[in-house]
């Protein structure tokens, strides 16, 4: 599978503009910006995409997992905070924390650590990210 993901851009770092878009057109031309990025102005910004992309990509894999231990989630919710920190002369995204609260009726204790972990190890976007990933997971009963 393929697919992707655009950016265009105009101007400098700081009066710039630019506007992301996805292929499947749940993004087309949204706005991204320094002032988005590092000053909490409207718009998006790449670190906020990647979040709810490893949001996303662990809650699937974790819902794959759960289901060959013959399990299903009632409801998973998974918030990915995504730290970016200063580097030298640059910037690098250091760091994710992963935090989900789940229902999985018939599920242990032990099962849900051993599967979530399993999970925050599994997913591609994980095994795309040099950062340090770190995980709460609640079972909430």
């Amino acid at each position: 599978m393929k697919t992707q993901g655009s950016a265009v851009w105009s101007g400098g770092i700081k009066d710039g503009k630019g506007a992301i878009s996805t292929k499947s057109g749940a993004l087309s031309s949204y706005p991204y910006g320094f002032a988005s990025r590092f000053e909490g102005k409207p718009g998006t910004n790449p670190e906020e995409l990647i979040g709810a992309a490893h949001a996303g990509c662990f809650t699937m894999a974790l819902s794959l997992i759960l289901g060959e231990a013959k399990l299903t989630a009632e409801k998973m919710e998974t918030v990915a905070e995504v730290s970016l920190d200063k580097d030298g002369d640059g910037f690098s995204i250091t760091a994710v924390h992963l935090t989900l609260k789940a229902k999985i009726p018939g599920a242990t204790q032990e099962q849900f650590e051993k599967l979530t972990g399993m999970a925050k190890a599994g997913c591609p976007v994980s095994k795309l990210l040099k950062a340090n990933i770190t995980l709460d997971a609640t079972l909430e009963g």
